[in-house]
């Protein structure tokens, strides 16, 4: 007897698959367009990499305190003897240093006696400032932890080496997924690794060297998208339907962005760490700017979500039933899509909450209505990021949903998505 098993040999070579469904697309008039469209994008944004690029000198920032941070192990811990140079509660630390010019050298270290105070244990691993300028402990103690020497440079206690735990969590999240997802899961920590690097080697320094935000902020989510959308999904109807979605998208959420953040004059000094980037840069970098920077780049993320799954839904479904029109592709996915995106709506609005619940608590305990605390800028921040990310979500279902329907009845089945569709039949007899 005959059985036919899908998916019995192992599938075509993802680069010929790419190339049969760019073919594909191009052999019809919607395709075309399609291909064009996103040619024009990837030349738009090349450009853009190529002019906003950072080269040269950067901003003038200063530093807000000079010095080189090192690591080091408590060695001992001493409670008072300190009092004469800080605040009832100090202790006194040893710490013997693991880098820097002092290297195996170990050093005092004071920990002011207030409510902020680190719990310091021996053998914690942490972080200390050596002081430019400053030289010796400047102090002498009886009660001084053993083992500390006089060394030339003072040191201060900065924070705790994490660097351990968190490579035990990174460690943890890739073997997830790669093991889960195999060969996608691997791409898709690629592309999250050329995500990642594009915002530390472009977004950033770019901002810092005095280039617009938003520009800056469009062109680096729109090459993110590009590298990620193509390496983790690869070519075809379903990632063109997907790009060309997330782009107009990002366009709608940078426009709304843009107007209602001066609408509501947003400054963007409500953080302690923007007043001092502020401050340091001389007045020259625009924190509104950065607001709306970080606006479009955190929707990118959730926008992709959205893109990738309603168009692999309109390819499945295509697959599945090859005489399914556009339109009733179209109604079917925009089903499904309705689901995701109230359940990513949801998501998107709790991690904005989540971010401001340390504002909101502080508001709830003083006496204000929630109207005034609605309006204060920290909350407002996160209310207009929230709103303008889900309204952007929002568009990009029933459009990404229209482009990859339009495209799917245009093309055979065989190059719809990758994997699924390319898988062959193999005879098998028992």
């Amino acid at each position: 007897m005959e059985r036919r098993f899908a998916g019995s040999v192992r599938p075509p070579c993802p680069c010929k698959l790419g190339c049969a469904a760019v073919r594909a697309l191009w052999n019809t008039q919607a395709g075309r367009g399609v291909l064009v469209t996103l040619g024009v994008l990837v030349l738009v944004t090349a450009i853009g990499l190529a002019v906003l690029w950072p080269r040269g000198e950067a901003l003038d920032v200063q530093e807000i305190v000079a010095g080189e941070t090192v690591g080091g192990t408590v060695t001992a811990v001493i409670e008072g003897g300190c009092e004469e140079f800080s605040a009832p509660g100090c202790e006194l630390l040893a710490v013997e240093l693991s880098s820097g010019a002092d290297a195996g050298r170990t050093t005092t270290i004071t920990l002011p006696g207030d409510e902020d105070k680190p719990d310091v244990e021996v053998g914690d691993e942490i972080r200390v400032l050596g002081l430019d300028g400053a030289s010796g402990l400047g102090f002498e103690s009886d009660g001084m932890p053993p083992g500390s020497e006089s060394v030339e440079t003072t040191y201060v206690f900065i924070d705790f080496e994490r660097g351990f735990p968190l490579l035990v969590l990174a460690l943890l999240f890739v073997v997830l997924v790669v093991g889960f997802g195999r060969g996608r899961g691997a791409l898709a920590l690629c592309g999250l690794a050329a995500s990642l690097a594009l915002v530390l080697l472009f977004v950033v320094p770019a901002i810092l060297q005095g280039g617009p935000p938003l520009g800056v902020a469009l062109v680096g989510a729109s090459a993110v998208m590009l590298i990620t959308i193509s390496l983790t999904h690869g070519l075809g109807a379903q990632s063109a339907a997907a790009m060309l979605g997330t782009t107009c998208a990002l366009l709608l959420t940078a426009l709304l962005a843009g107007l209602f953040i001066e609408l509501a004059a947003i400054t963007g000094l409500v953080t302690e760490e923007a007043r001092l980037l502020r401050g340091s840069s001389g007045g020259t970098l625009s924190l509104s700017g950065l607001v709306l920077a970080g606006v479009v780049i955190g929707a990118l993320g959730v926008l992709d979500d959205v893109t990738v799954s309603q168009a692999s839904t309109v390819m499945a479904l295509r697959r599945a039933d090859p005489a399914l029109g556009a339109r009733q592709l179209y109604r079917a996915a925009l089903t499904v899509g309705r689901d995701h995106v109230g359940a990513t709506v949801n998501t998107l609005v709790l991690a904005y909450v989540g971010a401001a619940l340390p504002v909101l608590l502080i508001f709830s305990t003083q006496d204000v209505g929630l109207g005034t605390m609605l309006q204060r800028e920290a909350v407002a921040k996160e209310i207009v990021a929230t709103l303008v990310g889900s309204i952007g979500l929002i568009a990009a279902m029933p459009l990404t949903t229209g482009l990859a329907a339009a495209l799917a009845v245009r093309l055979p089945a065989g190059v719809l998505g990758h994997g699924h569709a390319h898988t062959h039949t193999h005879t098998h007899t028992h």
